[in-house]
């Protein structure tokens, strides 16, 4: 469900997994390998959980930012856990 109380979305879980693994295949494209940091900044999307799911599928660590928040605290978020990449 995302943050409009009518917004909602309905997938599989073989439809999940096929995305999830189609993202981690894109991470690891990016050169993001296991340990790596990576910032995810997006709203409540099925995407942020694709996101979040294919960082934990190929070992990368994830920190998600609040989509709401400035672009000055997105910068010390993303200089303080030292992340490879970001995801918008």
């Amino acid at each position: 469900e995302g943050n409009e109380p009518g917004d909602s979305t309905k997938i599989t879980y073989r439809e999940l997994l096929h995305k999830v693994c189609q993202f981690a295949n894109i991470l690891r494209s990016q050169g993001v390998k296991k340990g790596d940091r990576v910032s995810i900044y997006l709203p409540m999307i099925l995407e942020l959980v694709v996101a979040m799911l294919a960082c934990a599928r190929i070992g990368a660590l994830h920190s998600v930012v609040f989509a709401g928040f400035s672009a000055d605290s997105l910068c010390e978020r993303i200089l303080d856990c030292g992340c490879s990449l970001l995801i918008t």
